[in-house]
């Protein structure tokens, strides 16, 4: 197998990205061309395949992630000091139904390579249909007071709720809201929360309120709807003279109640996957990403769902992405996710285009469309079927883009709240965070994983010394382990797991 020092991503790019640190007076072969360096080049950065003058796009993913601010030399080190991003506030967008057949045709060629060859996973069946992949407790706050006497709860279920093959555990999901937001903040809170109980990798759910809180006992049982009341149960604790012992009683009632489930064997279709990066580096794009797209092409083509969020991180990108919308109707939804977000960056005065975090910079990502085109790689070539709203559920199979910010635990908690069984978090930096359902970390290069083996679970790294097919497979028992329960996620091992919600507006 090759093992690369640089690596040219696409036929059209003016610049190539050094695999390990490459020093000044080094010579490079870039597909046949020789490039003598002019400067140390760093693992993850990019030198120039040739002059570029100033105000020339510099081209990489075969596209524009920048210009050059001034000219710059070939060999070259091609970075935030001397390109900027061509991005503004304002873009203009075209659908092409012409490209988006092709793209259709082929995933028409994928779904039927992948035909009477689904692999399988063994999950818990609920009574709606759905799956779960995990069967925990989960106990989900109303209002952030009664988080401490949730946490109790929790303390008490380890000590007193015996592990067994029907059960995985306790958790619960604190937040500091539920009460003094108004508007849109409120909503958004009580949608994710209600989206949270119907959770399927929950086989028992205690909803804990205060009862004095605007999120009210009675409207947030509203909101939820219909449920199992085996599984689902609610506690107002201002109405019961010992809350924790009440709390015990019910949480030993659906511990109980979940002791005749088991798993067994559905076909990997059935997987609600999401994906994610944080803390990227110059071989995200290159390796990790573009190792979770390959997945998403295979889940999509056997009938399974992703779901794409991080909306600022697709801005630079966007348009790719509505070249794959199944029909005219998605490609407006996109238009008007990307534009929508944009605005709330104007609202509140700041720039679209600020978004490259110092971690990702120093790892290579030099403008907002560098990271973004390495972003997007994680939704592979699929057609997105449908567009989704903070807080709203899947409805449709194939690959889904999700509203969101690019903040990780804010992201992922909307991720697990749109149904995602399972996280793919791909990161070139490293990161021990956690949703409430398994997230599992790929490293983009392999020094990550060696370093944080504790933390990452795959080594998208490997993608520079072996066969691609052979990494795309380990990678897919890995995830078919994980989802069985065979497995658990580094951070399901580390007992890693939190939320976040996402906030807009005035507290009182």
């Amino acid at each position: 197998m090759q093992t690369y020092s640089v690596l040219k991503v696409h036929p059209d790019d003016s610049v190539a990205v050094a695999i390990r640190p490459l020093a000044k007076g080094d010579v490079v072969d870039v597909a046949g061309l020789k490039i003598s360096l002019m400067t140390d080049i760093p693992s993850g950065h990019k030198f120039a395949l040739k002059a570029i003058v100033q105000g020339e796009k510099v081209i990489k993913y075969g596209a524009p992630i920048g210009y050059a601010v001034t000219d710059i030399a070939c060999g070259e080190h091609v970075h935030a000091s001397n390109i900027k991003t061509t991005l503004s506030e304002r873009a203009e967008y075209g659908y092409d139904k012409e490209l988006s057949e092709r793209f259709a045709q082929k995933a028409e060629q994928r779904r039927a390579a992948w035909k009477g060859k689904i692999p399988t996973i063994k999950a818990y069946r609920r009574a709606n249909g759905t799956i779960g992949i995990r069967n925990e407790l989960w106990i989900v706050p109303t209002v952030g007071c009664v988080n401490k006497i949730a946490e109790n709860l929790v303390s008490w279920a380890q000590q007193n709720l015996k592990k067994a093959p029907f059960y995985d555990g306790i958790h619960v999901w604190s937040h500091p809201y539920g009460c003094s937001q108004l508007g849109d903040d409120h909503e958004a809170t009580r949608t994710i929360l209600s989206d949270l109980v119907h959770h399927p990798n929950a086989g028992g759910v205690l909803v804990l309120s205060l009862g004095c809180e605007n999120n009210t006992p009675e409207s947030f049982r509203a909101l939820v709807g219909k449920v199992d009341e085996n599984r689902v149960k609610f506690l107002t604790t201002q109405e019961v003279s010992d809350e924790l012992e009440e709390s015990k009683r019910l949480l030993t009632e659906l511990y109980e109640a979940m002791r005749d489930d088991k798993r067994e064997e559905v076909g990997m279709d059935n997987l609600i996957v999401g994906f994610k990066c944080g803390g990227s580096d110059g071989l995200s794009g290159i390796t990790a990403n573009p190792l979770v797209g390959r997945f998403c092409d295979a889940l999509t083509a056997m009938g399974g769902t992703g779901i794409l969020t991080e909306v600022p991180e697709m801005f630079g990108a966007e348009q790719l992405l509505m070249n794959r919308a199944v029909d005219e109707q998605v490609y407006n939804q996109i238009v008007a996710l990307i534009n929508d977000f944009k605005q709330y960056f104007v609202k509140h005065d700041q720039v679209v285009y600020e978004n490259p975090s110092p971690g990702n910079k120093a790892g290579g990502i030099s403008t907002l469309e560098d990271k973004s085109l390495g972003c997007i790689q994680k939704g592979g070539q699929a057609m997105i079927t449908d567009v989704l709203g903070y807080g709203d559920r899947i409805k449709k199979r194939g690959l889904n883009l999700l509203n969101g910010p690019g903040n990780d635990i804010v992201s992922t908690t909307a991720l697990t709240a749109s149904g995602a069984h399972i996280i793919l978090f791909t990161t070139g930096r490293g990161t021990p965070l956690g949703s409430p359902v398994p997230t599992i970390k790929i490293s983009s290069n392999s020094a990550l994983a060696e370093k944080k083996a504790h933390w990452i679970d795959f080594d998208a790294g490997r993608l520079l010394q072996e066969d691609e097919e052979t990494v795309l497979a380990d990678f897919i028992t890995l995830i078919q382990r994980v989802a069985s329960g065979e497995a658990m996620a580094k951070n399901e091992e580390n007992g890693y797991a939190e939320i976040s919600l996402f906030k807009d507006g005035v507290i009182l």
